[in-house]
Order: structure tokens, then C-alpha cells, then sequence
């Protein structure tokens, strides 16, 4: 028990501190012009800095890590998947979507400034978080540049978040079975998530293999997240979380929960987090904190 509470200790303190690394890299990355397009990037920083768990741009550097990628690339790749992942909350408060006036403890963008700026700030994340892919400041090796953003554009697009959420709009007030909420969910959530893990292995230049066992540890790692949210949204209180709990259900929307109930969901989740966990083993003692994540992932209470 001793062990398991300084491992939950170490993981917290490496998060803090890539997460520090994350902010500092978008603040230099978003700077204030003095034009008239000033507001725009307000509302970016707004939606973008200051807060969340930073778990996918965590992801990418650690991942990185494995392969010794100078952490200044690294930190650049964790902002981009950052901006874009801000860009799709920005996007999804908004009330044609989800219709949230609250994210992570502080009004919505679209309530902070408007609708209409709060839509532009979406695209001009969305945009870019492309935009730093690209530049050689990012990687050296423009077929991992491409690679990177190639995989980005894949894991966001219609057969990624952006499909999910489609999905999960018109599959309101729907019966959906395991299989179909389990699509649902890889795509909405899993895909970024297993993004940002494949492109610590993409900035390393990893084999083949090395590749493929990333790519499930995020998979699974994604899949076991999303089983957390729900059971969140479940039980969770809006002051642990920062959003408004209970919409799922009052949306009457399929999750892991509604199908499976609490218990078993939670007990799904733990199995696929061990499952990913697993995909880790060939990497040792390297991959000890991403590893730790994994628990995290089912535990977190936020």
C-alpha cells in the first residue's frame, strides 16, 4: 500500500511539472498581437491555459521520453494536441452542442466573451495546433513532421473526435448496445488520447513494433478514460469535476454506465487499464510513470 501511494505521489509530481512545461510552451506559442484580432487570441489563451489535467500533452512527452526526444519538441507536439483538444471543448459548450456554461471550474468561452468568438477561437486553435506540427522548430525530419500531422488530422477528423461527436448527437434518446457505445466512445475520446501517445513514438522515430504496442497502451488507456468520465458524470460532484455532472443521463445518452451499470463499468475500467498497462512491459522500468497512468486514469476523482 506504501508503494502504491509513493507512485501516486511521483506521478503527481511529474505531472505538475510537464504540465508546467505544457503551459510555458502554449503561452510562447499564443502570444497577444496588438491588432484588432487581440480578442481572438484572449478568447485562445482563455479556452487553452491556466488548467485540466494536461493528459494527452502528458502523454506525448512521456511516450517521448522513451525515445530520448529533446523535450522542447516534445513540449511543442503536448501543446499542439492541447490547443486542438481545447478547440473541441470550446466547440462542444457551446449550445448547439452540449449547451455548458461551465468548464474546468470557470465560465464557458462562449460565456467569457460570446458565441461568435468563441466559435472563431475553436477554428483558430483547431488550426493551429497544425500550424506548430509543422514548423522544424517541432522535429528536424519532415517525414515525421507529416507523419504527425497526418495522424492528428486522422484521430480529429470525421473518422475520429469529430465522427464521435456526430455519433453521439444523433444517437440521443437512443438504445445503443456495448459495441456501438464502445465505437462511439474510441472515437470521440480514444483516438486523441491514443494520438498522443503514438506521437511520442512518431517524434522518437520508434519501430514498427515499439509503434504498435504505444498505439494500444493509448487505445486502451483511452477506452478505460472514458468509462472514468462517465462514472464521474455518474457520481462526481460539479466541484470535483469543474463541469456540470448528470447530463449524460439527462440527455438520455448511452455510456458504460447506463448499459452496464456502476460496478461492472468500474470493474471494465480497471481491466482495460491493466490491459494497457501490460502493452508496457517490453519497455521496463522506463515506462514506471506511464505505467502509474494507467491507475490514475480509473481513480482520479476529477
Amino acid at each position: 500500500m506504501k508503494r502504491v501511494s509513493e507512485q501516486a505521489a511521483k506521478l503527481a509530481d511529474v505531472m505538475k511539472k510537464r504540465a508546467q512545461e505544457i503551459e510555458h510552451a502554449i503561452d510562447v506559442l499564443l502570444p497577444l498581437p496588438d491588432g484588432q484580432e487581440k480578442r481572438l487570441i484572449e478568447a485562445m489563451r482563455y479556452a487553452v491555459l491556466g488548467g485540466g489535467k494536461r493528459l494527452r500533452g502528458f502523454l506525448v512527452m512521456e511516450v517521448a521520453s522513451l525515445f530520448s526526444v529533446a523535450p522542447a519538441c516534445a513540449a511543442r507536439v503536448a501543446a499542439s494536441v492541447e490547443m486542438l483538444h481545447a478547440y473541441s471543448l470550446v466547440h462542444d459548450d457551446l449550445p448547439a452542442m452540449d449547451d455548458d456554461d461551465l468548464r474546468r471550474g470557470q465560465p464557458s468561452c462562449h460565456k467569457a466573451f460570446d458565441e461568435a468568438t468563441a466559435i472563431l477561437a475553436g477554428d483558430a486553435l483547431l488550426t493551429r495546433a497544425f500550424e506548430v506540427l509543422v514548423d522544424s522548430d517541432t522535429h528536424s525530419d519532415s517525414q515525421a513532421r507529416c507523419e504527425l500531422v497526418a495522424a492528428l488530422g486522422a484521430a480529429a477528423g470525421a473518422r475520429g473526435m469529430v465522427g464521435g461527436q456526430m455519433i453521439d448527437m444523433v444517437s440521443e434518446g437512443r438504445a445503443l448496445s456495448g459495441p456501438e457505445v464502445t465505437r462511439l466512445q474510441a472515437l470521440k475520446t480514444g483516438r486523441l488520447i491514443q494520438y498522443s501517445a503514438e506521437a511520442g513514438a512518431i517524434l522518437g522515430r520508434a519501430p514498427a513494433q515499439q509503434r504498435h504496442l504505444i498505439a494500444a497502451f493509448g487505445r486502451d488507456l483511452g477506452a478505460a478514460f472514458q468509462i472514468a468520465d462517465d462514472i464521474l458524470d455518474t457520481e462526481g460532484t460539479e466541484q470535483e469535476i469543474g463541469k456540470t455532472v448528470g447530463k449524460d443521463a439527462a440527455a438520455d445518452k448511452a455510456t458504460m454506465v447506463s448499459i452496464m451499470g456502476l460496478d461492472q463499468a468500474r470493474a471494465h475500467a480497471a481491466m482495460l487499464a491493466e490491459q494497457a498497462a501490460n502493452y508496457l512491459a517490453s519497455f521496463g522500468e522506463r515506462a514506471q510513470t506511464l505505467a502509474a497512468l494507467t491507475d490514475f486514469v480509473v481513480s482520479r476523482r476529477s
